[in-house]
């Protein structure tokens, strides 16, 4: 585990593609949803957590770590959330923003089982939600659908599909009325970015029970 992600972060710096290189990358993460399996195997799977987040903090990639549903997070790593809705999370201390990286657009398709949608409107509505209780981040997952390859898949019985009933499906065309819906809500947020990210906001009353920032 720790040849292959000093590996994986060796390529990355070689590739200059952390910001603090002058690309994208904001963000790495370690392990996904591990809790599930803290809570089955407990001690032992508690102390791989607990060295997984001190190597990774070792290999100084210059950008934030994060665990995802990992509630025991230790300091300087951020627990973050994934899911559909996120009305129970909060970061495990209050000095940490609080991250919502995987915003469900659907799910993926099963040999046999059904093909899942999930309405525009519930999905925008809890990202709203959570910007409104001072979310910091959320991420779509999928916002592009895509296709697995030959065999591939995520897992037994999981078709190659990987459509997700994402706001772009896997061959690249705009899914209506979610692609254009979510464009809207991303550019009503970033209006809103220079009250979101005020830390002396600007009330303006706006009559006898309300205000702005």
């Amino acid at each position: 585990m720790q040849n292959f992600t000093q590996k994986i972060v060796g390529m990355m710096k070689s590739e200059n593609i952390f910001q603090w290189q002058g690309d994208t990358i904001i963000v790495s993460q370690i392990e996904n949803e591990f809790r599930h399996l803290e809570r089955d195997h407990e001690a032992p799977a508690k102390a791989y957590a607990g060295w997984a987040a001190k190597m990774k903090l070792d290999l100084d990639t210059g950008i934030q770590w994060i665990m995802c549903k990992e509630d025991d997070a230790p300091d300087p790593i951020i627990n973050t959330w994934n899911g559909f809705y996120v009305d129970d999370f909060s970061p495990n201390k209050p000095y940490k923003p609080s991250m919502w990286t995987e915003v469900c657009t659907a799910w993926f398709t099963g040999f046999g089982g059904p093909i899942h949608y999930q309405h525009v409107e519930d999905v925008a509505f809890p990202i709203a939600q959570f910007i409104q209780k001072c979310g910091s981040y959320f991420y779509y997952y999928m916002y592009h659908g895509g296709t697995n390859f030959g065999k591939t898949a995520g897992g037994p019985f999981i078709a190659t599909n990987y459509d997700y009933d994402a706001p772009i499906d896997e061959y690249g065309l705009l899914r209506e009325p979610k692609s254009d819906h979510l464009k809207d809500l991303n550019k009503a947020i970033k209006f809103c970015e220079p009250a979101l990210a005020s830390g002396d906001p600007i009330r303006t009353s706006l009559g006898s029970n309300q205000d702005v920032a």
